[in-house]
């Protein structure tokens, strides 16, 4: 499955799109990823949403930046605010590309909530799946997007 860019999940579902970048942008995130060795590794970040893209500023010396480098494949998921799950959850899955245009680096910059240093090693993780899940009423609500998925007209 082909990773496409945050847009993409905002046309197709805005809903699911509006709630993850509640969650995610500009908050501490978790960010899973596979070392060179195969096993999986997690890390604290603050992930970036706006101009129909998801950035993650990092640091160059960072196993997290090293992970992403050697494989692009990531899972990130947003802290929850308590253990009932009261805030929802979201999660996605896709490839991360690091960005070394200067254009894309201002682009992110100017839709960060924080100033990165400029040592950062700028990324944008492009999605092959959305998921979120809310707790109302006690009973989980879940949602799901995947790449390619279409915009179905039912009227």
């Amino acid at each position: 499955m082909q990773a496409v860019s945050w847009s993409n999940l905002e046309s197709v579902d805005s809903t699911l799109a509006a709630f993850g970048q509640d969650r995610l942008d500009g908050k501490v995130a978790y960010l899973a990823t596979v070392r060179r060795d195969g096993r999986p590794r997690a890390h604290p970040v603050t992930p970036v949403i706006g101009q129909g893209r998801m950035f993650i500023f990092l640091e160059p010396s960072s196993p997290r930046t090293r992970d992403l480098v050697d494989s692009g494949e990531y899972c990130l998921h947003c802290a929850m605010s308590d253990s009932s799950g009261s805030s929802g959850e979201f999660q996605v899955t896709g490839t991360a590309i690091q960005i070394d245009d200067a254009d894309m680096r201002q682009i992110a910059e100017s839709v960060s909530s924080f100033r990165p240093a400029l040592r950062s090693v700028l990324f944008e993780l492009q999605l092959t799946e959305a998921m979120s899940t809310s707790y109302r009423g006690g009973q989980p609500k879940r949602r799901r997007w995947q790449a390619g998925d279409l915009i179905l007209n039912l009227s």
